[in-house]
């Protein structure tokens, strides 16, 4: 395989999210948070979608973020293995209701603000830059209850109040920022998204296009105070990204094609230029969907717009108008993608697709003229200890290695990317089923579906294979 040059300051780590790792949910002065809510099970995929009739836990209910991989208590030996990689950098994102348990609180709780306090020195002493997601999946469930969540604009206030909060305190400490975490997974799962919940007879498209914006008023709010309180960090969005191919050549499926990326990019394109893009405003017209929207929205997001443009890639999707190739889904994107019959799967049916990850970067660096950010890329599947307790991940190295030269490529056509912090690099509680066994990182940390296990963590063959790529600045992916 070829080698390719990375710059020297290039940003080789991994990603994790506070509601996948943390646990320790109401320690500390926590509140509850909307991850806490979805137990495992066939209930978790329509309470993600906004169909869910409690917002307090459940008698008898299994909530894998309660404990999660108890990173809260066991950042230390974690990080020092993540150091042992050589990590430049660790994504991580910061629990709002770990800050303000109840969204609205006049005050900050002090002792979650310094559990994040000791999380940032530590990764800091082994010279590990903590680049910093503002919200992932995340909203206080007392926001859910009393406002209706991101429906309601008074959310704006209260996360404009919190990202000030947390951008005073580790402003000596962070100097990579993310607003919302796959803001586009609004549209998919709304729940997750954004703590929205639906009763019957709600306009739902209405509902979320207005969530929507005070997301995005939101954010422009957030990169303001970013800029204003450090004015030499960066601080970008973040996109869940995958290109969208047409099925055919056939017009229609090409259109559908854009269309689809469109749907996506629209978050983005606020974001990054500033404004509402025409296609956006003819959907919600067609649509009926009547934004409210105040005098100074426009302004603000036109003024405070992101320094870099921070994406997931998994996975390509495929698109069709033929109702015959509809048939035939893929069933584990999210974003529903008919089968692509070049490509292979992962044991969850994500499609496996390496140069899409070089035609992603691409089409986002020629769409947007800012530096990106890959802050999440990665497999997930059912790794198996052997009897003297190693576990040969090669189909994981196999993935990571691909995307790496397609990356590699990418740069080389011309994309500026900052950083690589791949998914879950150590396993955690995954985001959409909710398992253990859906293993994504370097490290292997005994749990099961139902939470039984040591916590014990466990090299995998992949940690040797990811610092060697680290230790020679992406040189060597062999």
């Amino acid at each position: 395989m070829k080698n390719y040059i990375f710059p020297e300051n290039f940003l080789w780590g991994g990603a994790i999210a506070a509601n996948q790792t943390e646990g320790a949910y109401l320690e500390d002065g926590k509140g509850l948070t909307l991850v806490d809510l979805l137990p495992t099970g066939q209930k978790r995929w329509e309470i993600m979608m906004g169909k869910l009739d409690s917002l307090e836990p459940k008698e008898g209910e299994f909530y894998p973020s309660h404990e999660a991989i108890d990173f809260y208590h066991r950042y230390k030996e974690d990080v020092a293995l993540f150091a042992e990689m050589g990590f430049k950098s660790l994504r991580v994102s910061i629990s709002w209701s770990r800050i303000f348990p109840n969204g609205d609180d006049e005050t900050p709780n002090e002792a979650g603000l310094k559990f994040y306090d000791q999380l940032f020195d530590e990764l800091l002493k082994f010279g590990i830059e903590p680049v910093v997601t503002i919200a992932h999946f995340d909203v206080p469930v007392n926001l859910i209850k009393t406002y209706g969540s991101w429906r309601n604009r008074k959310l704006v206030k209260f996360f404009e109040n919190y990202a000030t909060t947390i951008l005073e305190r580790y402003k000596d400490k962070v100097k990579y920022w993310m607003t919302f975490n796959e803001i586009n997974m609004l549209l998919h799962l709304p729940f997750v998204g954004a703590g929205l919940v639906f009763k019957e007879g709600d306009n739902e498209l209405q509902i979320k296009y207005q969530a929507a914006h005070y997301q995005l008023v939101a954010s422009a709010l957030a990169v303001k105070a970013c800029h204003k309180i450090i004015p030499e960090a960066k601080i970008g969005c973040m996109l869940a990204a995958g290109s969208t191919y047409p099925y055919t050549c056939h017009p229609d499926d090409v259109f559908d094609g854009m269309e689809k990326d469109r749907e996506s990019f629209f978050f983005i394109d606020v974001q990054s230029r500033g404004a509402y893009p025409g296609y956006a405003k003819r959907f919600l017209k067609e649509n009926n969907i009547s934004i409210n929207m105040e005098k100074a929205d426009e302004e603000l997001l036109k003024s405070h717009t992101v320094d870099y443009i921070g994406f997931s890639y998994y996975a390509s999707r495929s698109t069709s108008t033929d109702p015959e190739v509809l048939k035939n889904q893929t069933s584990g994107n999210i974003f529903g993608s008919v089968e692509n019959p070049y490509l292979e799967k992962s044991e969850w049916g994500w499609t496996i697709d390496p140069k899409g990850f070089r035609i992603t970067a691409n089409q986002l660096y020629d769409r947007y003229q800012k530096p990106l950010f890959v802050v999440e890329n990665g497999l997930g599947a059912v790794d198996e200890m052997s009897e003297n307790r190693e576990i040969h991940d090669d189909y994981r190295i196999e993935y990571l290695r691909k995307h790496v030269a397609e990356m590699g490529e990418a740069m080389e056509d011309g994309v500026e990317i900052l950083g690589y912090t791949s998914w879950g690099p150590i396993d955690i509680v995954s985001a959409s089923t909710g398992e253990m066994k859906k293993r994504y990182g370097y490290i292997y940390v005994d749990k099961d579906n139902e939470g039984k296990g040591s916590l014990n963590r466990t090299k995998k063959k992949s940690f040797y294979w990811y610092k060697k790529v680290i230790e020679s600045n992406g040189e060597q992916i062999d």
